[in-house]
């Protein structure tokens, strides 16, 4: 089996490099982080020097660092991305991932690529493909079932490795083929800037024109939780397991992080055939918990086939647990009876009339136990005449648990790397030698004039205390042999002068023995695309990515849909997701059903928001819908950055 095979990998997402270290610490194997410009998340940039910051941090782990530059390019744009690869290989990143198939036509540095998921990769033979050109990581398409993943897996050779969301927020669309920002806004999701028409409220109507759905979030889907599948990914080929959020604050990250190390590790304890894909083990301080952090519901999405329940229709917000029901109000106050306990400061909500409506409890008072819970005396910041609806028997849900928030503040973790250490006695002195639980060796030794303990007895625990103290450092202690001809005495100064000695030669053995892989190469002759031509669907921007995909046997090659050309009604958005099945009003559901049979038909449907109308076509037999629209004229008359002829450098 290869090494490829073995290592499970937990990439984490980071907004910034402080966010990126707390990711590590709380158990990622690998982090992905934006840089200075390119990414898919406009607003989660960061220097060049952070990011090398990040990298020397990661690398004592022997954990990796993956920069985003998956935004697609256009020409004039090149040269500016080619620089920004060369600085992120200058600053030690381990890999990059991308969208844009021009920067393979680049000279660039031998620096790792990941195919990022906005290359849309739903099929074997495109993974085969990507897998052939250079690409040694794929990030799958969300809505892939676990049968598929396997397919996939089947289809690529064993020294690439298969990546796949685990958790976060799922965009409704394939990723890479939503234009409903850029043609609504101008702001394209391709490049990093999408609006999120997809979390706005729609009333659903028929081909009649008759109200299905009304005022209800129809495009906005649960959030990514493949807790309950690890171990059927891993049996599907998966070997990097990646969580959503780069928009996400700290205590997300290190929620997440640690829930899915917890569960990854306990599958590891019982698989001698997988390894971690770094160093070190994680011990927290908390108990992590998805449910106590932003989500919208959760779903394992399409991983064991298409469930209607997937959508969040009602509201795209949090609303956390539910804690119980008002039971009494007052004119400051009301009760609820919770089933868990509350704190000050704690963040509430009900629903009222389709709509969250959130508070702030400012005091809470325990008042008394029931048999299913406790009854609580709420005091909230809002006056309770501004609390609309706000009734007894209402339930109340709690979307910040201050107390647990604050656990998250503190110290929440600890990550040490096992060593085994040897105290020797030499004809000059003293040696320590410390070995890691990666093999790495390192000795240190000292000249000192021996004298016999005056208490041999003690001599030795106290040598064991004071080489045992690792304090601040990456390590932990495991086993400690010493060897000597008879108790010396040891004053503790030496033992400590040894400890920090052989610990800073072992950081620097970790740190040169950290494998940071090259770019793979692609096969010779080039192999061909699977298909002969491009839609606007292929985003392809720029001449590089023409020129990639030319080579690569394409012989039509439409413009990006951000290059204005598509101005008729097109599909804005393709996904899984079909509002019609959700609200049980697909054909395929009809089957079987005496009376109804023959007599749901998949007609278009729109969605209204204001002014905007979009309509809704259905592609039964792949199971999918399309969002049909056009192109504003006033985005339409902007024209798109500008293509301006520019020197560039071809990969050579």
């Amino acid at each position: 089996m290869t090494e490829y095979l073995r290592s499970i990998e937990l990439l984490a997402p980071a907004k910034t490099a402080a966010i990126g270290r707390d990711a590590i610490l709380h158990g990622a194997d690998a982090v992905y982080i934006g840089g200075p410009s390119f990414g898919a998340r406009h607003n989660a940039s960061n220097s060049i020097r952070d990011i090398a910051n990040l990298v020397a941090h990661a690398h004592r782990f022997h954990a990796h660092i993956f920069v985003t530059l998956n935004t697609i390019l256009h020409d004039s744009e090149l040269a500016a991305a080619r620089q920004l690869v060369h600085d992120c290989y200058n600053a030690g990143v381990d890999a990059l991932i991308v969208q844009d198939m021009g920067l393979l036509e680049l000279d660039l540095p031998p620096i790792d690529l990941h195919a990022s998921t906005q290359c849309d990769i739903r099929t074997p033979e495109k993974a085969r493909f990507l897998a052939s050109v250079g690409f040694s990581q794929i990030v799958l398409a969300r809505e892939l079932t676990i049968k598929e993943i396997a397919a996939v897996r089947a289809a690529v050779p064993a020294d690439t490795v298969i990546e796949h969301f685990i958790h976060g927020a799922l965009c409704v669309a394939y990723s890479g083929q939503c234009y409903i920002s850029h043609a609504h806004t101008g702001r394209s999701a391709n490049r990093g800037d999408c609006s999120q028409a997809c979390r706005l409220p729609y009333t659903l109507t028929d081909a009649q024109g008759r109200v299905v759905a009304y005022d209800k979030h129809l495009l906005s889907v649960k959030d990514n939780n493949q807790s309950d599948n690890l171990r059927a990914l891993i049996a599907a080929g998966v070997r990097s397991f990646k969580i959503e959020g780069r928009y996400k604050d700290s205590a997300y990250v290190k929620n997440i992080t640690g829930h899915y190390r917890q569960l990854l590790d306990h599958i590891l304890e019982e698989r001698s055939d997988l390894a971690r894909a770094s160093s070190g083990q994680t011990r927290l301080l908390f108990t992590p918990d998805p449910d106590k952090t932003f989500h919208r519901g959760a779903t394992d999405y399409f991983s064991n086939g298409r469930k209607a329940d997937i959508g969040a229709f009602d509201t795209p917000t949090f609303v956390g647990l539910e804690l119980g029901t008002v039971t009494q109000i007052g004119d400051q106050w009301f009760e609820i009876e919770a089933n868990s306990d509350l704190a000050n400061s704690d963040g509430l909500n009900y629903l009222y009339k389709r709509e969250v409506v959130g508070l702030q409890a400012n005091v809470v008072e325990r008042k008394g136990q029931t048999p299913d819970g406790a009854l609580w005396r709420i005091y909230p910041n809002e006056a309770m005449h501004t609390l609309p609806g706000l009734r007894i028997g209402i339930a109340i849900s709690r979307n910040r648990d201050h107390a647990w928030e604050q656990a998250l503040n503190k110290k929440s973790a600890e990550r040490r790397i096992a060593v085994s250490a040897a105290f020797n006695e030499t004809t000059e002195g003293f040696s320590l030698t410390l070995q890691d639980e990666n093999g790495c060796i390192a000795n240190a030794s000292v000249a000192f004039d021996k004298q016999p303990a005056q208490h041999p007895a003690e001599a030795e625990s106290g040598l064991r205390e004071q080489l045992d103290r690792f304090g601040n450092s990456d390590f932990k202690l495991n086993t400690l042999t010493i060897a000597w001809s008879q108790p010396w005495f040891v004053p503790s100064s030496l033992a400590n002068r040894l400890r920090r000695d052989a610990v800073e030669q072992l950081e620097a053995v970790r740190l040169a023995n950290h494998v940071r892989l090259p770019r793979k190469a692609a096969v010779q002759p080039p192999a061909q695309y699977p298909e002969e031509a491009l839609s606007y669907l292929a985003n392809v921007y720029n001449r590089a990515a023409r020129d990639f995909y030319a080579k690569h046997g394409v012989k039509l090659i439409a413009e990006a849909y951000e290059q204005h050309e598509e101005a008729g009604e097109v599909s804005l958005m393709i996904t899984r997701h079909c509002i019609r099945y959700s609200l049980s009003l697909c054909p395929k559901q009809a089957k079987g059903i005496v009376g109804v049979q023959g007599q749901v038909r998949a007609e278009p449907m729109s969605l209204v928001n204001g002014s905007e109308k979009l309509t809704l076509k259905f592609d039964c037999k792949a199971c999918e819908m399309h969002v049909m629209g056009k192109i504003k004229k006033h985005i339409l008359k902007t024209p798109p950055p500008s293509a301006v002829p520019i020197t560039f450098h071809p990969r050579r």
